[in-house]
């Protein structure tokens, strides 16, 4: 995939995200406004309630992921921490992102990625922390317990793919590709309960 594929495909997932948030967050407030009208309770509307939030969170989430990302473009530490905030809500993963102000959202979005890949590779839940000394980026996961696949974890280092990939591991593919697009590479170290990732 060359830059100008990268950056239709990054297009793409921008387009998908903006028309889906618009309607989840009306079914939100739909919700909300019933919920003050006194009209409804019970455990259906709470599950739709949470279902709506979840989904919201996700596609804010997926959109600095995936969406296109000029290098101009800055995002705050304070976004990013709602963000992640709310996508930990019942999640077994813990988020410490420690750099502060505004940064990159370049920089972000292969954060965001990567943290995709650790989430891969921590079904059992654990801890990651997201920290920076001067330009450096690091991201560091630990847990207990692991499920690492070398094949997967190869392509953040590897010039190209080099196994078939899933549609639920194309962050693996999409990491590398994004490193190259702002000049970075990507180290990797893996051992029994921890993985970090530098850039």
């Amino acid at each position: 995939m060359n830059a100008t594929q990268l950056n239709l495909t990054e297009l793409i997932g921008s387009r998908i995200c903006h028309d889906l948030i618009s309607p989840i967050g009306a079914i939100s407030n739909g919700v909300e406004l019933m919920s003050m009208g006194g009209d409804i309770g019970g455990p259906e509307m709470g599950l739709i309630s949470q279902s709506a939030d979840n989904a919201n969170a996700r596609i804010r989430y997926f959109r600095i992921a995936f969406g296109a990302a000029a290098p101009q473009q800055l995002i705050s530490s304070s976004e990013i921490k709602i963000i992640l905030r709310d996508n930990s809500h019942g999640a077994r993963i813990v988020f410490d992102w420690q750099p502060k102000g505004e940064m990159s959202r370049q920089q972000v979005k292969l954060a965001f990625l990567l943290l995709q890949c650790f989430e891969t590779a921590m079904p059992w839940g654990g801890r990651i922390t997201v920290s920076m000394i001067g330009e450096q980026w690091a991201i560091l996961a630990e847990s207990e317990q692991m499920k690492i696949d070398q094949s997967l974890w190869s392509i953040l280092s590897a010039d190209s793919v080099g196994c078939d990939l899933q549609a639920a591991n194309v962050h693996f593919a999409l990491a590398p590709l994004s490193a190259g697009i702002i000049g970075r590479k990507l180290s990797v170290e893996t051992s029994e309960n921890k993985i970090r990732v530098r850039f």
